[in-house]
């Protein structure tokens, strides 16, 4: 029998996680990390040469997603991009000019 078009996309679409605001703020902030050189890109294995402007570009957008969903994020969702933007940061400081 063949198969329905779009069955490799829908196969590999199962087997991700569903997605909400905390999947979204980890993704963004694995990317951050990545583009900062301190972990390796997760599909590739590879860990990419630092971008400062690129990881500061990734920082921002997840600073204005804090400001547009304040008050609209329940208390974990809260401390984790409070958490995640404090940790990027510092990891920000650290990387080589």
């Amino acid at each position: 029998s063949e198969k329905p078009a779009g069955g490799e996309a829908s196969a590999t679409t199962a087997e991700l996680p569903g997605i909400d605001f905390s999947t979204l703020i980890l993704s963004l902030s694995t990317t951050a990390l990545c583009q900062m050189g301190a972990v390796a890109d997760p599909t590739s294995g590879v860990r990419l040469p630092p971008n400062r402007v690129i990881a500061q570009q990734t920082i921002d957008t997840i600073e204005m997603l804090r400001e547009k969903t304040r008050g609209n994020l329940n208390e974990e969702e809260r401390k984790l991009i409070d958490s995640l933007l404090y940790e990027l940061r510092l990891k920000f400081v650290e990387m080589p000019e």
